[in-house]
């Protein structure tokens, strides 16, 4: 079966950066501090009004934001924030995401601001940490957040990674890929112990789906709609077995039937009856008989290798998880996010 995508006309990269005072005129600041592989694209997208920047005389509070301290701090004593929005076609992905977001970098750091993505609700490391926004594009690159729930947390029996079969409280959504014109993806029914291999699969089929659309967005500019396998090969980076994956189209404002407790769903993109994909479901291949727990462990081998390249993605969802498990439990629909808040985001407010 397929599953068809619509594609939008144009796409619209935004961020936002919280600063304590406005500056008098933020676009003579940027042909100075934009890094310059992305230099002359960027005053082109702004010389030809497809990059604006806006200036808010409010403070911007991003509901549910997982920040570092220093951000949450500066944050707090932000008074107004500035807007910066890149609009293009999707095949100019994501091109165009890069230089709305080195724009952004610079004039954070000349403001001496804070950095959001709205989409992940997360802030974006500005140059204390990196030196400019990298020339090539690289997902990994504080472009995908995620959503971790922890619901019908009181079923929970105590946390042991080898027991495949103890809960299925777990919920984990990506948060970004609708930036590249998909779906975000979800994977339900986890055990809140196989957090770490959950994080990882998910960030393999986002990083194959991303790959994907780029290059077919760069062959067919233009297409008002993409059509998409349900069963995806998906091979992982670096050492590891490919493995299998089923794509179900979800609505994730509805429950699941057999399921039990209250469960809270998180919405993404236009509502319900819109006619678009909005979510996918991430789960075993056609033909497997276990449970998602015992398909994590299946494929566990094949992208052991990624779990120890990156574990900064992972060990925070861990630690939240145990959070979750011992703040929630009781409480159907007990929550944790990271590293961005499920809440939905419309934009600056």
């Amino acid at each position: 079966m397929q599953i068809v995508l619509p594609l939008p006309r144009t796409l619209t990269s935004l961020f936002v950066i919280a600063v304590a005072r406005l500056p008098a005129a933020p676009g003579s600041l940027v042909p100075w501090r934009i890094a310059p592989a992305h230099r002359r694209a960027a005053l082109t997208a702004m010389g030809a009004g497809l990059l604006t920047i806006t200036r808010h005389a409010t403070p911007w509070r991003p509901a549910g934001a997982t920040l570092p301290a220093d951000h949450l701090r500066r944050l707090r004593r932000a008074t107004a924030h500035l807007v910066v929005a890149a609009t293009a076609p999707p095949h100019r992905l994501p091109a165009v995401a890069q230089t709305a977001r080195a724009v952004a970098r610079a004039l954070a750091d000349a403001c001496d601001g804070v950095l959001i993505d709205p989409l992940t609700c997360a802030s974006v490391p500005a140059r204390g940490r990196r030196p400019d926004e990298p020339p090539a594009f690289d997902l990994g690159d504080d472009w995908l957040g995620w959503d971790v729930q922890v619901h019908d947390a009181a079923t929970c029996p105590p946390w042991d990674p080898a027991d495949t079969a103890g809960c299925d409280c777990l919920r984990m959504t990506s948060r970004g890929l609708r930036r590249f014109a998909l779906p975000e993806i979800t994977l339900d029914g986890a055990a809140c112990a196989h957090t770490l291999c959950a994080t990882h699969l998910l960030r393999t089929v986002a990083h194959h789906l991303v790959a994907g659309q780029l290059a077919y967005l760069a062959a067919h500019p233009g297409a008002p709609h993409r059509r998409l396998d349900d069963f995806l090969r998906v091979q992982p980076e670096g050492v590891g077995a490919p493995f299998g994956v089923r794509l179900t189209p979800y609505d994730a404002g509805q429950g699941e039937l057999g399921r039990t407790g209250s469960i809270r769903r998180l919405k993404v993109g236009p509502a319900p009856g819109a006619e678009q994909v909005t979510c996918l479901k991430v789960g075993p291949p056609p033909g497997f008989t276990g449970s998602v727990n015992d398909w994590l462990c299946a494929t566990r081998g094949a992208h052991h290798a990624t779990l120890t390249s990156a574990p900064s993605l992972a060990e925070p969802a861990a630690r939240g998880r145990r959070d979750a498990r011992q703040a929630g439990r009781g409480r159907p629909g007990a929550r944790v996010s990271t590293p961005a808040s499920s809440r939905p985001v419309s934009g600056p407010r």
